[in-house]
């Protein structure tokens, strides 16, 4: 499958999680900004997709990265959909423009809501949606001294 076609809009998204749920499939929804994709993006990734049989991903538009990031992003939407639907372990890639991905999660209803072990279950957007659906809320360790916030500050003292 091409990269390009892994990039869903919700109403494309839905009907293929349906299918992947009808055949037994877990399905794991994680999301993200991913700016600069690096070794602590990748590990986060794959360590999410283990989890169950496929992984979506949903991506902040530009819109919303600027609201949460200001000066960002570094690279745009599709720029940064693209690579990450690259990856092989990365099933889908969902743009959602919200501050948050509640609507997104509670449209799909993953079976497994992951993040990084820097958050608490509580804090994760849309864990009680997920619980309330019989799913489960994880967590997976995070490499240490990997972040686009890092890479940034170095490019900067470099140039």
């Amino acid at each position: 499958m091409w990269s390009k076609e892994k990039i869903l809009t919700l109403e494309e998204l839905l009907p293929v999680v349906a299918g992947w749920k009808a055949a037994g499939e877990q399905v794991v929804f994680t999301n993200g900004c991913f700016d600069l994709l690096h070794l602590g993006h990748v590990d986060y990734l794959e360590k999410a997709r283990h989890l169950g049989q496929r992984l979506v991903v949903g991506l902040n538009t530009d819109a919303s990265v600027s609201c949460l990031k200001p000066g960002r992003p570094l690279q745009d939407e599709v720029s940064r959909a693209r690579v990450l639907a690259s990856l092989l372990f990365v099933d889908a890639v969902v743009l959602f423009n919200e501050p948050t991905p509640l609507a997104l999660i509670q449209a799909v209803l993953p079976d497994i809501l992951v993040k990084g072990d820097d958050y608490q279950i509580s804090g994760i957007v849309g864990h009680e949606v997920v619980l309330q659906n019989g799913g489960q809320v994880l967590t997976v360790p995070l490499v240490a001294g990997y972040s686009t916030t890092r890479i940034v500050e170095r490019i900067r003292q470099l140039g």
